[in-house]
């Protein structure tokens, strides 16, 4: 089912769990297949339908399948036992790996552990919304869990050679993981550049480079 408040009054449809979670995603763009049935509700417990007049003041429309699909995009689904976990299951991952390649520990400079990040959200008895956006979340998951562990975000400019016959390639990874500095194509074909990213991602971006590279590539902590 999908509830729907509009000025006070209740409005609701019965849906197909998966199919309706696959469009409140936005992995399924027809409605089509999950609809139960095209009848809007103002109590589908009961089955009582919402009235021509209710549903004309709310969606200006009386027709059944566009005021479902708004419903849909705005309304509230109820998930299956099943759907919530593996959500809050995803989305917690999610957070975690953020944490881990943006944050670090100001004592030692070094990325946390996602293990440890993992056991303090549980110390910190963080909570995960399915729904809410993760850059939305890790905000305040990040403030809950600084009374657990210690979090810094940190940048650092990495300088970096790129042999040629891996510079073309090499270019579309390291824009991925920060933001160039400076870029400087030399007259032999190799790519040098100013990275800028998170200290936590820098032990990615060697790892990342290392195999695009087969370990040819130069990276040094820029001075």
């Amino acid at each position: 089912m999908v509830r729907l408040a509009v000025e006070g009054e209740k409005f609701e449809i019965l849906v197909k769990p998966d199919p309706a979670l696959e469009y409140k995603l936005g992995k399924r763009k027809e409605i089509s297949g999950v609809l139960v049935s095209d009848e809007v509700y103002s109590d589908s417990n009961k089955g009582t339908r919402a009235s021509t007049e209710k549903l004309t003041k709310a969606f200006k429309t009386t027709d059944a399948i566009a005021i479902a699909a708004i419903i849909l995009q705005k309304g509230d689904l109820n998930l299956t036992t099943d759907q919530r976990r593996k959500m809050v299951t995803e989305k917690r991952k999610q957070i975690i790996d953020f944490i881990a390649k943006s944050f670090v520990d100001p004592r030692s400079h070094l990325p946390h552990p996602p293990l440890r990040i993992e056991q303090a959200m549980d110390d910190a008895k963080v909570s995960v919304d399915p729904f809410r956006s993760t850059d939305e979340q890790t905000k305040d998951v990040i403030e809950q869990l600084r009374s657990i562990i210690p979090l810094k975000s940190e940048n650092m400019l990495l300088e970096i050679l790129v042999p040629a016959q891996f510079a073309a390639q090499s270019y579309s990874v390291l824009k991925s993981y920060g933001t160039l500095k400076k870029e400087e194509w030399q007259s032999n074909g190799s790519l040098k550049v100013i990275l800028d990213i998170p200290a936590a991602a820098r032990a990615n971006v060697i790892d990342r480079l290392g195999s695009v590279t087969k370990g040819t590539a130069s990276v040094e902590v820029a001075k």
